[in-house]
């Protein structure tokens, strides 16, 4: 008798789970409304800039993350209504075939991202620097007023 072929499990199963996923990330991008409206998840990929946002005094600093892409001609920042608008558009610097890849994750197009200011945001005063693919974006915020102390009112019984 011959012996069974042996199969290595894990590799047998990861190519499974590598199979099962490239199935499930197919059928999401082919919905039509990817993400649920209100939410925050998003999937691997999607065209979405991704940034940190942080209080450092009466500054808000946002940082952007955009690497690979030439800031002077592929990153338009506007300002209107309080809210801060990011476009941006990654470009393919040569034709590449689809052969041979084993992943093909990478987003190449346009990447917009809309993100609110706080009340008292100076928007004419709003700064921008890009450096090692991080645009960083410093938005004057007047200082919140104090706030006031509940005070307490006695009660009396009558």
């Amino acid at each position: 008798m011959s012996a069974p072929a042996r199969r290595e499990r894990g590799v047998d199963l990861a190519h499974r789970f590598n199979w099962m996923d490239r199935i499930f990330d197919e059928w999401m991008h082919s919905l039509p409304m990817r993400r649920t409206f209100g939410l925050g998840w998003d999937l691997p990929g999607e065209d979405l800039i991704r940034v940190d946002e942080y209080r450092d005094g009466d500054t808000l600093v946002i940082r952007a993350e955009l690497p690979g892409i030439d800031p002077a001609k592929d990153v338009e920042l506007t300002v209107s209504d309080g809210v801060l608008r990011i476009s941006a558009e990654r470009k393919v610097a040569a034709k590449t075939e689809d052969t041979g890849y084993l992943r093909h994750e990478l987003h190449y197009g346009k990447l917009p991202r809309t993100l609110p200011l706080p009340e008292g945001a100076t928007e004419s005063d709003i700064a921008a620097t890009y450096t090692s693919g991080i645009l960083e974006v410093r938005v004057p915020v007047a200082a919140r007023p104090p706030e006031a102390q509940p005070t307490k009112i006695a009660i009396t019984e009558g």
